[in-house]
């Protein structure tokens, strides 16, 4: 999520309702059970523990023997909460597992606020992967392990009856998740850019929960979201056609697995998970098991150097 880098509704479980019944969203927490819950998740059974890379592994969680990971499950298909509306799933979830795995570790994630993730990094999370766009400001307070791409991309609700366009954008109603890169900023620079004209600004409908926006546009009553690439294919997917795209990806950054900024050996050795699991054909399999295989990178760096 840029998101920043994208409680949880699950994404279908909000989306089927709102395809059938067009109705206004409600607590994720009070809905989730039912949903369908996309592909099954990747078994980590499959991935073989690296005994020299589990050696590196701190005495202290060692000994624990948990890889806890802070994640905001409403953003499918990278993590969200599966039919039971408790079980993570998704592509970041899967890479949280294949991690543990790795290092013969138990992963647990653990649905959190995303805003909250980062802050809480070290006392209460090993590790955050969710979907956070890697860019100068979050870098200077965590570390980043780079493992995906994605870029920003806009969709509207089916055939666009509304005209919307990112050239008349000034005054009308668009959807984002609190605290990505889509909500500043992007959006909020172009709603300052319409002030500056003496424009309406843009009246941004800024809410914690991706699934929230999704289904805010599907009952038509935002003009038009901005989220992850990833997300916006994925949410087209779970509408029922009932929204499409608007212009190109664009801004395309890396996302990052966040660790504590003093946790420099834990960083190097995500960083080194990461290479194994690419290299082994463990990561791409994730990826291709949730359509998203374009996002893939062909080396995980620590702390990759962003522009703004």
């Amino acid at each position: 999520m840029p998101p920043s880098s994208m409680p949880s509704l699950k994404l279908a479980a909000a989306l089927a309702a709102a395809a059938l019944a067009l109705t206004g969203c409600t607590n994720a927490s009070q809905t989730a059970a039912g949903a369908s819950s996309g592909p099954s998740g990747f078994d980590p059974a499959a991935i073989q523990k690296d005994e020299e890379l589990a050696a590196l592994v701190p005495a202290a969680m060692k000994a624990k023997g948990v890889l806890t990971v802070g994640s905001d499950t409403s953003y499918a298909p990278a993590e969200f909460l599966g039919a039971d509306g408790q079980t993570p799933q998704g592509y970041d979830v899967d890479i949280a597992k294949a991690i543990g795995a790795t290092l013969g570790l138990t992963p647990k994630v653990q649905t959190a606020e995303f805003t909250g993730i980062l802050p809480a990094l070290g006392p209460k999370y090993d590790l955050g992967i969710s979907s956070f766009t890697i860019n100068p400001e979050r870098a200077e307070t965590v570390n980043f392990v780079s493992y995906f791409n994605a870029g920003v991309l806009w969709a509207v609700p089916k055939g666009n009856p509304k005209n919307f366009a990112l050239e008349d954008i000034c005054g009308k109603k668009v959807g984002v998740q609190t605290g990505t890169v889509q909500e500043n900023p992007d959006v909020s620079g172009r709603s300052q850019k319409c002030v500056a004209e003496g424009k309406p600004a843009i009246d941004i409908i800024t809410l914690k929960n991706q699934t929230d926006v999704t289904t805010r546009l599907v009952n038509g009553s935002i003009d038009a979201m901005a989220a992850d690439s990833p997300v916006i294919g994925y949410a087209l997917s779970q509408t029922g056609e009932k929204l499409q795209t608007l212009g190109d990806v664009y801004d395309a950054a890396p996302q990052g697995i966040a660790i504590a900024k003093s946790d420099t050996v834990l960083s190097e050795l995500v960083g080194k998970v990461m290479n194994k699991l690419i290299s082994n054909g463990s990561y791409a399999k994730i990826l291709d098991t949730w359509n998203n295989s374009k996002g893939a990178v062909t080396k995980s760096e620590v702390n990759p150097v962003v522009g703004s």
